[in-house]
């Protein structure tokens, strides 16, 4: 009996079809999209998880984490009580307020030892915000 190659067509098999260039130019444009999709654009922010403690009596303690893409010289921040990507130089100097963190109404003020901020709403309620 002569030697068979194992790379020798079977008879039996089919082909693979043929797929169109169309059906390729899809599949690679799908397949794009979904590793985008996992990636945030740059300069933006997004809150990954966010926990409220009302178990003290007129307090609320919160603690929100954010995932954010900063661009170069660039870090996360808050800006108007949202995340978002502030100059580096004002978390490294500790000038909270700089990064502008209060919403339009409130008035921002640093805390003695730099530790965080303070936004002071017209009423008199005052939200303290400390950084990790």
């Amino acid at each position: 009996m002569a030697p068979v190659s194992r790379f020798a067509r079977r008879k039996d098999a089919n082909r693979w079809p043929r797929m169109s260039s169309t059906f390729w130019a899809v599949v690679l444009l799908t397949a794009l999209l979904v590793l985008y999709c996992g990636q945030l654009a740059a300069g933006t922010c997004e809150i990954v998880t966010l926990d409220r403690d009302s178990s003290q009596p007129r307090r609320t303690i919160a603690r929100q984490t954010a995932r954010c893409a900063c661009k170069k010289g660039q870090i996360a921040g808050t800006t108007r009580a949202r995340p978002a990507c502030v100059d580096a130089g004002i978390v490294r100097k500790k000038q909270w307020c700089e990064m502008v963190p209060c919403l339009e109404d409130e008035g921002c003020d640093l805390l003695v030892n730099k530790s965080g901020w303070t936004c002071t709403q017209p009423g008199g309620r005052v939200k303290t915000t400390t950084a990790l």
